[in-house]
């Protein structure tokens, strides 16, 4: 049997023999949880090789060890920890004083309370209404495959497998930055561009550059959990305002400015999350003006710039900003898979400067044959042609979720259908969310529970549903779930 890796044993080369202190070095490692029933032991051969001794010595011990019921041999696979082992409180071993298993306490005090957050997924094979992941069994695997080999050669070849940018590669993010031109009108060039591993990374650095305890970060009063811890950890101070069909809701942001100094405002303006909605154009210029007269940054998150579906996709607010307001954020996550941790800040230099070196502190840099995959891919234009193939699927999806959310809500609850992005917003009237829920997950269907996008503590009398991900068969089995957990649930 293969084994990666060499087992290491304690031998104390005291006075009892060696194949004794292996003997009891095994059982003490049993005992301890270290070795666990069915572990692969090494070969006699192996094993001696390692610990610089006799091969005999250690088959010796091996046969003490199957003896006393510890190990068991197998013809032509090798020696194992039993499966059945011996009563340990019976057995007499080395009282030496030895680590035991890791504790489930530090012993010291951590700095801080613990995020709260925590990634709430679903047995494998329940039907999920996530919160707008993509469709991954699309991905274009041989494409992919073929541009991470090409990547893995090139940056061997061309010695860049050792450290490097900590902002990423330059082809990657000179890739980006004619992206972000041509098609989002940004004007950006590679030094403006800093890749990060997913958007919630470049929210988090935009944090730790922007932000010093007790400034005052503005989110809407629903907004997206993760960036709002980001702001907390670094000591801000969260202020609230309202959100609506239009985006955020510019004149109550006025007033929060004349009450307080805002360092930061974080948007989502393309596709509002948790609730869809896009941003005005005449709320986006207001919203700019504000960050000129008040001095604060606005923090861009546009996380599925790419999904629209009635029109075109609207310009980010950073491709109207010509005084240096705006920090944006993109990911390429939600185009091919959530586990491809690419994405990317885009901003002054300077400030591109600052979060390299806050990355620097973080992972020093990312992965330079996965960035010239990526890089492959954008120039040949697989990306853009595997977008073009899941919007295609997104709209008949959406269209197909659109009639089933209709057919078993029956004016219990309300919807718009989005305009783009990858999820419904569907507000319900008098019904306890929190029970249907529950009745969900009876019916093996998951919802995620909506308060965690509540930024002031308030319950929240919608859900999120995304549809990207599930098929039209799917979509239609966890509607019909949905609907029967609704009838089952008492206003």
């Amino acid at each position: 049997m293969l084994r990666p890796w060499h087992l290491s044993l304690a031998l104390t080369r005291g006075k009892k023999s060696v194949s004794q202190q292996i003997v009891h070095a095994v059982i003490e490692d049993v005992r301890r949880g270290r070795l666990a029933p069915g572990f692969p032991l090494p070969g006699s051969r192996e094993l001696g090789e390692t610990l610089g001794i006799n091969r005999k010595t250690v088959m010796d011990a091996y046969a003490e060890l199957e003896a006393q019921g510890w190990v068991s041999t197998e013809l032509r696979r090798g020696t194992f920890v039993a499966e059945n082992l011996p009563q340990l409180a019976k057995v007499s071993v080395d009282k030496r004083p030895r680590a035991s298993t890791i504790p489930l306490e530090p012993s010291f005090k951590l700095s801080r309370p613990e995020v709260t957050l925590a990634a709430d997924l679903p047995p494998s094979k329940w039907l999920s209404f996530n919160d707008g992941a993509p469709e991954i069994r699309h991905v274009p695997i041989e494409a992919v495959a073929r541009a991470y080999r090409n990547g893995l050669r090139s940056t061997l070849q061309l010695r860049r497998l050792g450290y490097g940018d900590p902002r990423g590669s330059e082809g990657l993010r000179s890739a980006l930055a004619a992206m972000l031109t041509a098609d989002r009108g940004l004007a950006a060039g590679s030094d403006n561009i800093c890749l990060t591993r997913g958007s919630q990374m470049g929210i988090f650095l935009a944090a730790q550059t922007l932000i010093n305890p007790g400034d005052t970060v503005v989110v809407e009063t629903l907004s997206y959990p993760p960036a709002r811890e980001a702001f907390r950890r670094v000591g801000a101070e969260i202020a609230t305002v309202h959100i609506d069909d239009d985006g955020i809701d510019v004149e109550d942001l006025e007033r929060v400015c004349r009450r307080k100094r805002v360092r930061a405002v974080y948007v989502t303006p393309h596709h509002h999350f948790p609730t869809t909605v896009c941003m005005t154009p005449e709320r986006r210029m207001r919203l700019i003006l504000l960050a000129a007269q008040f001095g604060f940054a606005i923090i861009e998150d546009d996380y599925e710039h790419e999904f629209h579906f009635s029109h075109q996709p609207m310009l980010p607010l950073a491709s109207f900003d010509t005084a240096g307001h705006v920090i944006y954020i993109g990911s390429l996550s939600k185009l091919l898979s959530p586990s491809l941790r690419l994405g990317y800040v885009c901003a002054p230099r300077s400030l591109i400067d600052r979060m390299a070196g806050e990355v620097m502190m973080i992972d020093r840099q990312g992965d330079p044959a996965m960035e010239a995959a990526i890089t492959e891919l954008i120039e040949a234009g697989e990306i853009h042609r595997h977008t073009r193939k899941m919007l295609r699927h997104y709209i008949e999806r959406r269209a197909k979720f659109a009639d089933g959310l209709n057919a078993v809500l029956r004016g219990r609850a309300r919807f718009n259908v989005p305009d783009g992005g990858l999820a419904f917003w569907v507000r319900f009237d008098g019904i306890d969310l929190k029970r249907l829920v529950a009745r969900c997950r009876e019916k093996q269907l998951h919802i995620q529970m909506p308060d965690a996008f509540s930024s002031t503590g308030q319950a929240v009398g919608a859900l999120r549903l995304g549809f990207a991900s599930l098929d039209v068969k799917e979509l239609a089995a966890a509607t019909a779930r949905l609907g029967a957990a609704l009838a089952e649930t008492k206003r």
